[in-house]
């Protein structure tokens, strides 16, 4: 398990792969992002995109999917998160392609206030399968000290 005390500033990780499909691109769009662009190729090939592309908030979500699978597959003592910072959308996502994480830690502090918890913040950078960066955000994650034995 990993708790607040193994977490080291500079520490780099690469992990995830999900595959971008046409059909969950127009069904998340249909749901909450209704937009023509992300909902009909004729619509998008007027637009920059130039073809169906995936909603920034679609390719938050793909994220957040890989996160938890790397969260799980490395039992972190996590205990949510109060929220991002810097979110950008820099490229399309498209049908497709398919995504991965970098992320890499900024800085950590104790809490004042909560002496089993402190927070972390990262960097997290989205790459497509030609290593182009499609989103980056700033995320401040909060995590268990270690318990006293």
């Amino acid at each position: 398990m990993q708790y607040f005390e193994d977490i080291a500033v500079g520490t780099t990780q690469a992990f995830g792969s999900y595959r971008v499909t046409r059909e969950e691109v127009v069904a998340f769009a249909k749901a909450y992002d209704p937009q023509p662009f992300h909902l009909s190729d004729a619509a998008a090939a007027a637009t920059h995109f130039g073809r169906l592309s995936a909603s920034g908030w679609h390719t938050c979500a793909m994220t957040m999917a890989m996160v938890v699978a790397n969260l799980e597959a490395n039992q972190q003592a996590g205990l949510g998160s109060p929220g991002i910072d810097e979110l950008r959308w820099l490229k399309p996502v498209y049908p497709g392609d398919t995504l991965r994480c970098e992320t890499e830690i900024l800085d950590k502090r104790p809490s004042r206030s909560r002496p089993e918890m402190g927070s972390y913040r990262s960097r997290m950078t989205v790459l497509n399968q030609d290593d182009v960066a499609v989103m980056t955000f700033i995320s401040t994650g909060l995590i268990r000290t270690r318990p006293a034995v």
